[in-house]
């Protein structure tokens, strides 16, 4: 369906849990543990019903987001039930890949297509210390699972100055002997992300511009979302930019999403939306469930605003939003 500026939402990115078993600096904070309770998140059946309604309005693409959604219970049961649901045509996951080598191949056999790894550091000592708890070998040796078992492998990658920004070629190497792709998203600033301040893709550009011959630009990539990619040198792989901060691309944006909770939100910087699953639990019809959904994308605001208005802005971390 298309929203009241006349771009085709057919893309809906679903949280399935705030629950993580990292604590990255500028995801949350150290110490966070005030997750919600099994009862206030939507169950599976709840999820479902959901996905259902949003598929007949015209959703097809899903992606699975946390906190970490590896972490819910059944998690590749309630995947493959998605992907029998009529109309979803596309379903990937959004992860931090400590959990997921062990369900590479369910994931496969539910219908995954692709992974993207939020990986901010190839250095064990920081990586540890970026996500305060996590083992970089587990995520490394996901990777190259993944690609045994043919699901296309993204990594997402944040600079933040004075942290990782010494890292760029290294990340950029990587595309160079795999067939992944790497894309540098500029630090959004939603919850502790406040703090820090990040690495432009322009100046990402400029290095790799400095350091790799026979750049090809490829461009924005049908169902890739926002990036816009290169290829270095004869690189397997390619290196995607989602510069959601210097170069807004929100004319494009086809996407909405539900938070644990089952909240519809319409847009990553506002806190504008509808609780469905306050809706549900009062009993509403499949058919009013279904026109409260197109009435929310409908609705969709034309941009983000983070650079200026901070009216409605969302305040709570990106674990709990679903990113």
């Amino acid at each position: 369906m298309k929203d009241k500026f006349k771009r085709e939402i057919d893309y809906l990115r679903l949280s399935v849990t705030d629950n993580c078993n990292l604590r990255c600096i500028y995801c949350m904070d150290e110490k966070e543990n005030n997750f919600l309770k099994a009862s206030e998140k939507l169950s599976d059946e709840e999820i479902l019903r959901v996905v259902k309604s949003c598929a007949e309005v015209g959703i097809k693409k899903i992606r699975i987001t946390g906190g970490e959604p590896l972490v819910r219970p059944n998690v590749t049961e309630l995947i493959d039930s998605i992907n029998n649901i009529e109309g979803i045509e596309e379903i990937y996951i959004t992860t931090n890949g400590i959990l997921l080598g062990d369900k590479v191949e369910a994931l496969a056999k539910s219908g995954v297509k692709g992974v993207n790894i939020s990986l901010d550091s190839l250095k064990e000592d920081r990586f540890k210390s970026l996500t305060r708890r996590g083992d970089l070998s587990k995520v490394l040796e996901a990777i190259d699972k993944c690609i045994e078992f043919g699901i296309k492998v993204k990594l997402n990658t944040v600079m933040v100055n004075d942290i990782n920004h010494d890292e760029i070629i290294d990340f950029i190497k990587l595309t160079i002997n795999k067939p992944i792709d790497v894309r540098f998203i500029e630090l959004m600033p939603i919850g502790v992300g406040k703090v820090y301040k990040g690495v432009s893709n322009q100046e990402i550009r400029d290095l790799i511009k400095d350091n790799f011959n026979n750049i090809i630009e490829i461009g924005k990539e049908k169902s890739s979302g926002p990036a816009k990619y290169i290829k270095v040198d004869d690189a397997l792989g390619k290196v995607g930019f989602i510069s959601a901060m210097s170069n807004c691309f929100c004319e494009e944006c086809n996407r909405v999403r539900i938070t644990p909770e089952g909240f519809l939100k319409q847009c990553l910087h506002f806190d504008y939306g509808i609780s469905l699953r306050d809706l549900i639990r009062k009993g509403i019809s499949d058919q009013d469930l279904k026109i409260k959904i197109e009435e929310t994308i409908y609705n969709k605001p034309e941009k983000h605003l983070f650079n200026q208005n901070k009216e409605h802005e969302e305040i709570r971390f990106m674990n709990q939003i679903g990113g």
